[in-house]
C-alpha cells in the first residue's frame, strides 16, 4: 500500500468492524451537533445502473471526502459486485489529495456499521431475534455488525435464491457460533423478530406492516432511490417513530419516505435524523412496544468518517 492509493484489501485491513461502528457513531453525532457538513447527494442514470455522488466533512479539522458510486443491480447475475465505488480524501490544511481509496469494501462496512449504530440507539436492549431480507454482501455485513451491538439469539435470512440464502446462513452460523437459519419466505423470517434488516434493491415492498411484530425495529438500507421501496406504505404510516440518516436527503431519495410525504402519511416535522436522536436533540424510542422504522440511503459524512478512521486520523 502506498500513501495515496488504497485497494479494498487495504481498507479492510485498516478498518475492522468495531472501528467502523465507532466511526459511524462519530459521523452521526457530528452531524447531529452541527460540526459535520453535508453536500446534497447526487444521483443520475448511468448505463444500465445509477451513478451517485457524495461529499461531506466530519469536522473543520478533517479534510473533505468525496465518493463516486456505481450501482448496477444486474451485476449480481454476472457474478460481479452490485456496488462499486471510489473515495477521494483531501487534506484539511492544504486541500491536496491525501488518499484515493477503492471504496466497495468501505461502503459495505460503513453501511452496516451505520445500521448497527441505529439499532443500538433505537432498539430495546432485549432485542435478540434478527430477520434479514436479502442474501448478498449487505445481508452478511449486517448480521456481523448487529451482533456487535446486540446479543442475538437467532437470525433468520430470506433471499430470493434458495442456495444463496442457505449458503449464507451456514457460513454465518459457523463464523459467529450463532443460530442462523435460512427462511423459505420473508414472512417466515420476519415473524417473531424484534429486529428486521432489509438489505435488498427491491422496488416492491419485501416487508409489510402486518408481518412485523409490535415493538420491532425495522432497518431499510436498500431504499436509496425514490423508486425503491423495501417496506410498504402502511408500515411507514403506522410507525411510532421514523428515523432517517438525514432528513433533507431522505425527503428526496428514500423511496418509502418520499412516498409517505407525497401521500401525507408523514410530514418532515415527524421525521428525525439519527444524529439528532443520538445527541438528544430529538426523541428516540420511549417505549419497548413502539414500532420504529429507520431508513438509510447513505450520506457523505459516513464515508468521511470511515475513510478517516481507516487513515487513523479519526
Amino acid at each position: 500500500m502506498t500513501d495515496m492509493m488504497w485497494t479494498d484489501a487495504d481498507v479492510t485491513a485498516a478498518l475492522d468492524l468495531d472501528t467502523a461502528i465507532r466511526s459511524q457513531r462519530t459521523a452521526f453525532a457530528a452531524l447531529g451537533d452541527g460540526r459535520a457538513r453535508l453536500a446534497q447527494k447526487v444521483s443520475v442514470p448511468s448505463g444500465t445502473g445509477t451513478a451517485l455522488g457524495y461529499l461531506g466533512t466530519i469536522s473543520p479539522e478533517h479534510g473533505a471526502v468525496s465518493k463516486l458510486v456505481a450501482a448496477h443491480p444486474g451485476n449480481a447475475e454476472r457474478g460481479l459486485p452490485v456496488i462499486s465505488a471510489t473515495v477521494l480524501v483531501l487534506d484539511a490544511a492544504d486541500g491536496r489529495v491525501r488518499a484515493v481509496m477503492a471504496a466497495t469494501a468501505l461502503t459495505e462496512l460503513r453501511t452496516a456499521a451505520g445500521s448497527a449504530v441505529a439499532v443500538d440507539v433505537l432498539a430495546p436492549e432485549s432485542a435478540d431475534e434478527l430477520a434479514v431480507l436479502g442474501s448478498g454482501v449487505q445481508a452478511r455485513a449486517h448480521v456481523r455488525a448487529i451482533t456487535r451491538v446486540r446479543a442475538l439469539r437467532t437470525v433468520r435470512i430470506h433471499g430470493r435464491d434458495r442456495r444463496r440464502r442457505e449458503a449464507l446462513a451456514s457460513e454465518l452460523a459457523a463464523e459467529l457460533d450463532l443460530d442462523v437459519r435460512a427462511a423459505d419466505t420473508a414472512q417466515q423470517a420476519v415473524r417473531g423478530a424484534s429486529l428486521v434488516a432489509a438489505c435488498t434493491l427491491s422496488t416492491e415492498p419485501v416487508i409489510t406492516a402486518d408481518e412485523v411484530e409490535p415493538g420491532a425495529t425495522v432497518v431499510s438500507v436498500g431504499s436509496f432511490e425514490p423508486h425503491r421501496r423495501e417496506v410498504d406504505d402502511e408500515l411507514v404510516r403506522r410507525a411510532d417513530l421514523v428515523v432517517v440518516d438525514d432528513v433533507d436527503t431522505a425527503a428526496h431519495h428514500a423511496g418509502p419516505i418520499v412516498r409517505a410525504l407525497e401521500r401525507g402519511d408523514r410530514t418532515r416535522e415527524r421525521l428525525h435524523s439519527l444524529g439528532e436522536v443520538l445527541t438528544g436533540r430529538a426523541p428516540g424510542r420511549t417505549d419497548p412496544g413502539q414500532l420504529v422504522f429507520y431508513n438509510s440511503v447513505g450520506i457523505g459524512v459516513q464515508d468521511a468518517a470511515a475513510a478517516h478512521a481507516a487513515l487513523g486520523t479519526l
